[in-house]
């Protein structure tokens, strides 16, 4: 059975009967047909959240043949639920880019889902609706200043940073020209498009903790400069009351079900190699208030997701995970050992054992922040017993606790291992994690730290952009900002060619983007794009839709 077929398989409960296991009533939810509701932030109880038991899903360092963190932590989920825990999952919810292009859908997969499916991949709620209206309102406002003669603000359009946004895969919108047609049409300028998952809007609204935060942070919006070299915000354009107006609902959390009925909130979904790459702040305190254990996830490997959760989401929310899950699967790992992706479905344990270098490097990320890792096997059904038993060995050299997930293939059931293991880790935490870099690190302190501790980097090296760039930081007076490196998710490195576990490579920073709204700056290493291409034969192209509403070729 595919996802999707899998996912019509199950009789769906009430959304009233899933809030219900979370003592949330039915009075304050907002319904959103039978199987999907909003949930008032009024709902959020600050003293419960630190008494909850928070479990970061992570991922050894992603490639081509898939990791599977959602899946697992659906699985884990439900496999909480069944050993009697009173749990949550709380997702990001995903984004029609991935869904349309290469990806596929961000709902997990077999039977660790989230439904109904087709809805969540599929505009949802249409909170990814509301966060490009507000990002493309604020486009709309600085041309419009810079056209106009009564309230010019001297905009330099040269300096204008912001971007339009729409989540869809359109590498043509990257860089654009905009404001041709004369005088009416505005001052002609450069400027671009931004898949909506990579837009600062995204990153704010998922470390807002209320509407009067993402006001202020949506005040503080960098914009540019004037033509006096004077920094320009989304303030001074009186943008925050209306762009906030538009999130009105969409700051919302979502409550919806796994294939088992237990519970999910999926809220948000900023791009790991770009933002911070998890789920709202507001979305986990929400879960963390109405169960005993909340699985959350953050995007890609733990050198871009789990850091970022940890050094900027959980200092933001004032929150810490008291155990990681740190998810493999047996094809990934030969893949880091220099087995080729169409040979991957053969055994080959010697690949396996070299590619476990990628592996324990993120086990010393994890454990750098003072807590515990369990590792949990993603099967699939070409893995074979020698390739689990070594892997298992690697992990037991580590004395790391492992168990074989499998929930895509049993749902809640094949995963209760995994559940024993990681309430037993939730039980001997320390209270707090331990931060990688302080705040008050000069922001080129804070940038070695990450990538000497969490990439394995020997040196960082900064461009003559990137060091002018940085003095401006500093004159502004951002140099207490956290820092979100965007880098390539293919390698702990700055190079997608370099897997498995690099040694003696350095990370070069070619510039600085001020995400003063979000609360961080970004250096940048490498070539990333914030909008991404579609494949040579897109997802897209197996969706359909038949005469009477069903939809196929989801995954």
């Amino acid at each position: 059975m595919t996802d999707i077929e899998i996912a019509h398989s199950v009789t769906p409960k009430h959304i009233t009967e899933i809030a219900s296991t979370l003592g949330i009533s039915e009075d304050v939810l907002e319904l959103y047909g039978k199987y999907k509701a909003k949930i008032p932030l009024t709902e959020i109880d600050l003293k419960k959240v630190n008494k909850a038991n928070l479990i970061l899903v992570t991922s050894i360092t992603p490639t081509p043949a898939g990791e599977g963190k959602t899946t697992v932590s659906i699985g884990l989920n439900d496999g909480l639920n069944k050993i009697g825990k009173k749990s949550v999952v709380v997702l990001r919810e995903p984004s029609l880019g991935p869904v349309f292009g290469i990806k596929g859908g961000a709902a997990g997969g077999g039977w660790s889902q989230v439904i109904p499916m087709e809805d969540i991949n599929l505009h949802f709620t249409g909170d990814f609706a509301a966060i490009e209206k507000s990002n493309n309102l604020l486009s709309a406002l600085i041309d419009n200043n810079i056209q106009s003669k009564k309230r010019n603000l001297r905009i330099d359009p040269r300096t204008v940073l912001w971007k339009r946004a729409m989540d869809m895969n359109d590498r043509s919108l990257r860089q654009i020209v905009v404001a041709l047609g004369g005088k009416t049409g505005g001052i002609p300028h450069e400027t671009g498009f931004n898949i909506t998952a990579a837009s600062e809007v995204m990153a704010i609204l998922c470390l807002s903790e209320d509407l009067k935060d993402l006001k202020e942070r949506l005040a503080n919006i960098y914009i540019g400069d004037t033509f006096d070299n004077e920094p320009i915000f989304a303030r001074d354009l009186n943008a925050q009351g209306a762009m906030a107006s538009l999130l009105k609902d969409a700051i919302k959390p979502n409550l919806v079900q796994s294939l088992e009925g237990n519970p999910a909130i999926i809220h948000g979904g900023p791009f790991a190699n770009i933002a911070q790459g998890t789920n709202s702040i507001i979305a986990t305190r929400m879960g963390m208030s109405h169960a005993d254990y909340v699985v959350t996830e953050a995007g890609f490997g733990a050198d871009l997701g789990a850091e970022k959760f940890f050094n900027i989401k959980c200092r933001s929310g004032n929150i810490s995970p008291r155990a990681v899950v740190l998810v493999a699967t047996i094809r990934a790992l030969k893949y880091h050992g220099g087995k080729p992706l169409s040979e991957l479905g053969e055994e080959d344990v010697p690949a396996l054992k070299k590619g476990v270098s990628n592996l324990r490097k993120h086990i010393d990320t994890v454990q750098s922040f003072g807590l515990p890792v369990v590792i949990a096997l993603n099967h699939f059904k070409y893995d074979t017993q020698a390739e689990i038993d070594a892997l298992r060995q690697s992990c037991d050299d580590r004395a790391v606790p492992m168990a074989v997930s499998y929930g895509f293939e049993k749902g809640g059931e094949g995963v209760m291992e995994l559940a024993e293991m990681v309430v037993k880790a939730t039980s001997r935490s320390r209270s707090r994690f331990m931060p990688t870099y302080d705040l008050d690190d000069s922001v080129r302190a804070k940038i070695e730290k990450v990538c000497r501790t969490v990439y394995g980097a020997q040196h960082v090296i900064l461009s003559n952009k990137a060091k002018n760039q940085l003095k401006k930081i500093e004159r502004l007076g951002y140099g207490k900002l956290p820092v979100c490196i965007a880098k390539t998710q293919k390698s702990l490195s700055d190079d997608e060619k370099l897997l498995g576990r690099p040694e003696n490579f350095d990370i070069h920073i070619r510039e600085f983007e001020i995400a003063a709204g979000a609360g961080f700056l970004i250096p940048i290493a490498g070539n990333i794009l914030r909008m991404p291409g579609l494949p040579a034969v897109p997802a897209a192209e197996h969706i359909d839709i038949s005469n009477d509403g069903e939809i196929t070729g989801l995954s």
